[in-house]
């Protein structure tokens, strides 16, 4: 029985914001559809006036607000396409909007808020930081909070997007794939389509660094991670919704998180098929979609993913092309030995043969052997990756496999050709990955709380787009200054993990 959920089928069929929204379309994805097998659909929520879906639920929750309580000034908090909904929201509506943001969040995102002549505070490196600020003010001034997915009007407004599948589909619908964050979306369209259409299958789809409802159903219970990844900004809920997860357990099908590479992967196949460029958040629904045929073997199914926003951060572009390869599965990374004598790198070449070479990376060393780092792409029809390493080592090379290594993937690709040697004073390298805000300052703040007590012996940081990046630091200390320098990293609150034995590291750096 849908208790949870049916109350919700009418609240959604009598919501009316289509005075701002628009009626996304369906866009057929054909070349995705040829390479599955199956016929593949994407929402178009790119194509709303923020961008985004949350547009949505943030206009039907200011809108009652406004009609019901003559409310005059809301307040949210946001690092993105929540926060442009609200302020959209706000300045149709012609009220005010405060709206709490992260110093992380990217300048783009604050312009954008600004722009629509709401007013924007700039709290904490974090979202959960920012939030706190907001509720404190709400509390303090006695104005409402427009919460960004726990919320039945924020939920009913979201839940459109199923109502609009339903009108607009006209073929027998298998499965719906959503991306979830905090619920808002999947709790809004799932008790629509299950209300009126229990046949069609919804699939969530999380990151798998925030995969807070995937862990929740497994227990049976709400559960909240203590860290979750940003690459997917727009899903990087800790939690999710109370509101949200009742309806959710009732009716949900299947689950699947993916990873950063397959969400490259899935913002690259958007691309060809529709010539825009979704935010990873936005591919979310895709890159789970396409794991999911591939896992249960589908064929000859009329599949959905909701394409729910294309708010993407111009720098992480670059990390994104980079990382598709790998999610398509068709980049291999490796460290390969090869003797320090003439004509290795042509023996080596010869042995790969005609496969496309994406990266080739040596520096001589003081020793007999020598390392290279090897991209090597694979066409679809290739042999798998266990015949080329075979066929590699009947040749007398030696291989490591890096590529589902991260340190290597965001790290070592741009350090090789440097190590550190014997240490001054028999000292031996610790290697941490230290996850920096990416903002003006937070480097200089990491060195100032260590206080000069320890020498940095290596420093690698890549900004990737993204709220956090992660920074690749090498100490040079006494062995029995091991648990001191952990206990010093603690004290910053910045969060790392220990990688010295990260085989990438050991064969290119140490």
């Amino acid at each position: 029985m849908l208790k949870n959920s049916k109350k919700y089928v009418k609240k959604i069929d009598s919501t009316n914001i289509y005075d701002v929204v628009i009626k996304s379309p369906i866009t057929f994805a054909e070349n995705i559809s040829l390479s599955t097998k199956n016929k593949i659909y994407l929402k178009r929520e790119d194509l709303q006036p923020t961008h985004s879906f949350k547009i949505r639920g943030a206009y039907n929750k200011i809108k009652t607000l406004v009609s019901k309580q003559s409310v005059k000034h809301v307040v949210t908090a946001s690092a993105g396409n929540h926060a442009q909904g609200v302020a959209y929201s706000a300045r149709t509506l012609k009220i005010k909007a405060t709206i709490f943001m992260p110093r992380t969040t990217p300048t783009i995102k604050i312009d954008e808020v600004k722009k629509m002549k709401s007013k924007v505070m700039l709290v904490g490196d974090n979202f959960d930081e920012a939030l706190d600020a907001a509720l404190k003010f709400c509390e303090k001034n006695k104005l409402p909070f427009i919460h960004p997915f726990d919320d039945p009007e924020v939920i009913s407004g979201q839940g459109t997007i199923g109502k609009e599948i339903l009108e607009d589909f006209e073929n027998k619908l298998d499965a719906i794939f959503v991306a979830v964050g905090g619920g808002g979306l999947i709790s809004g369209v799932g008790a629509y389509i299950k209300n009126k259409q229990p046949n069609i299958k919804i699939i969530a789809v999380e990151a798998e660094d925030a995969a807070g409802l995937n862990k929740s159903l497994k227990l049976g219970k709400r559960i909240k991670l203590e860290k979750v990844g940003l690459f997917a900004d727009g899903a990087a809920a800790k939690q999710i919704g109370l509101n949200n997860f009742k309806v959710i357990e009732e009716w949900i099908d299947d689950s699947i998180t993916v990873t950063t590479d397959e969400i490259c992967a899935a913002v690259k196949d958007t691309f060809i098929d529709t010539r825009t460029v979704p935010e990873p958040t936005g591919a979310l629904a895709l890159a789970g979609l396409k794991k999911y045929i591939a896992k249960k073997k589908i064929i000859d199914k009329n599949l959905i993913a909701t394409y729910c926003g294309s708010n993407l951060n111009f720098e992480s572009l670059s990390h994104i092309v980079e990382r598709s390869k790998m999610g398509e599965g068709k980049e291999l990374i490796f460290s390969v030995e090869v003797p320090e004598i003439k004509g290795s790198f042509r023996k080596l070449c010869k042995a790969v043969g005609k496969k496309n070479i994406t990266e080739f990376s040596y520096r001589v060393d003081d020793t007999e052997i020598g390392k290279i780092l090897l991209g090597v792409e694979l066409p679809l029809n290739s042999k798998t990756k266990k015949s080329f390493v075979n066929e590699l080592e009947k040749k007398k090379f030696k291989l490591i496999d890096l590529t589902e290594d991260e340190i290597s993937k965001v790290h070592l690709r741009y350090m090789t050709g440097g190590r550190a040697g014997n240490l001054p004073f028999g000292n031996i390298e610790e290697v941490f990955k230290v996850d920096f805000p990416e903002r003006p300052g937070a480097l200089m703040e990491f060195l100032n709380l260590l206080q000069d007590k320890w020498n940095i012996s290596m420093f690698h940081y890549k900004n990737q787009g993204s709220i956090y990046g992660g920074a690749l630091v090498g100490f040079s200390i006494d062995k029995s200054q091991k648990e001191k320098l952990e206990l010093d990293l603690l004290a910053t609150e910045y969060p790392f993990t220990r990688v010295t034995e990260n085989k990438g590291y050991q064969a290119f750096l140490k």
